[in-house]
C-alpha cells in the first residue's frame, strides 16, 4: 500500500528588484534627514532661546549674541550674525580690541552693543574705561564704556544664524523648521507602519492559506487510502465466495462415490 510522503514546499519570496532596493534607501535617507533636522531644530531653539542674548548664561566662558545693526560690518561682522564673546580682565583690553558692552547712551541704554575700542580714557570721577566706536560710521560713541559694563571680548562670528534664530522664533519659522518636519516624519512613519501592516497580513492570510492546503492534501490521501482499502475488501470478499461454491469435478466425483456401493451389491 502506497504512503507518499506530503511534503509542502512554500512559494519562494520574490526579491526586490534594484528599483525597489534604491526607493527603500532613498526612503530610508529621507527619514534619518527629516529626524536629524527635527532634532537639530529642537535642540537649536532651546540652547538659542536660553542662551543668545542673555547676560547670565555662558558656557565655557563665552556669550552668543546676535549683531541687530550693521555699525561693524565694513571690518568685521554684520547684522543677523551671531556674535561669540569670551569673558577677560577688563585691564587686559587694548586699542582696538571688540568689545561686547551695555550702552549708557541716551538713544540706547541698557541695549547690548559690539563695537571696537578707539582708546582707553577715564570718566570724570576717574574711573577706568574705553572710548568705542562703529567702523561703518567710524563715529565715536557718546558715553564712556567703564569696566562694569563691559560683558566681554569679541572672538569669531557665525554667519546669519541670528537671523534664522529670529526667523525661527516667528510663526512662518515654526511652521516651516519645526512643524513641518514633524509632521513629514509622522507621515513616513505612519506609512511604515501601514506598510509593515499590510505585510504582516499577507504573511498570516499565507499561512493560513498553507494549512488550508495542508488538510486538503491530507484529506486527499485519506480518501486515497480508503478507496485502496475499499478495493482490497473487495477482492477478499470475491475469493472467499469463490471458495465455498462446489465446483463441477467435485460434484461428479461424489456422485460415482454414491453409486458405487450399489454396483457391488448388485454383483453378489
Amino acid at each position: 500500500m502506497e504512503n507518499p510522503n506530503i511534503e509542502l514546499i512554500a512559494p519562494e519570496q520574490k526579491k526586490p528588484s534594484g528599483a525597489k532596493k534604491a526607493l527603500n534607501v532613498i526612503k530610508n535617507i529621507l527619514v534619518i534627514l527629516i529626524v536629524a533636522v527635527a532634532v537639530f531644530m529642537m535642540i537649536f531653539t532651546i540652547v538659542s532661546m536660553t542662551t543668545f542674548d542673555r547676560d547670565e548664561r555662558s558656557l565655557f566662558g563665552y556669550r552668543a549674541y546676535i549683531a541687530l545693526s550693521d555699525s561693524m560690518s565694513a571690518t568685521d561682522f554684520d547684522a543677523g550674525d551671531l556674535v561669540l564673546v569670551k569673558e577677560v580682565d577688563p585691564v587686559t583690553l587694548q586699542e582696538g580690541d571688540i568689545i561686547s558692552f551695555r550702552s549708557q547712551n541716551t538713544e540706547s541704554f541698557g541695549e547690548l552693543v559690539t563695537h571696537k575700542i578707539r582708546r582707553c580714557t577715564t570718566t570724570a570721577d576717574g574711573e577706568p574705561g574705553f572710548i568705542t566706536y562703529g567702523t561703518t560710521t567710524n563715529t565715536d560713541d557718546e558715553g564712556i564704556v567703564t569696566y562694569s559694563f563691559i560683558l566681554g571680548k569679541y572672538q569669531s562670528r557665525i554667519p546669519k544664524v541670528g537671523t534664522f534664530f529670529r526667523f525661527l522664533k516667528t510663526t512662518p519659522g515654526y511652521i516651516i523648521c519645526i512643524l513641518v518636519p514633524f509632521l513629514l516624519l509622522i507621515i513616513f512613519q505612519g506609512g511604515n507602519c501601514v506598510q509593515l501592516f499590510r505585510q504582516y497580513k499577507k504573511e498570516q492570510m499565507a499561512d493560513i492559506q498553507a494549512a488550508r492546503d495542508q488538510v486538503e492534501a491530507e484529506r486527499a490521501e485519506n480518501r486515497k487510502i480508503m478507496e485502496q482499502l475499499q478495493q482490497l475488501q473487495q477482492q477478499l470478499s470475491k475469493f472467499d465466495s469463490g471458495s465455498a461454491e462446489p465446483t463441477a469435478d467435485s460434484q461428479q466425483q461424489s456422485s460415482i462415490q454414491q453409486e458405487e456401493p450399489g454396483a457391488e451389491s448388485s454383483r453378489q
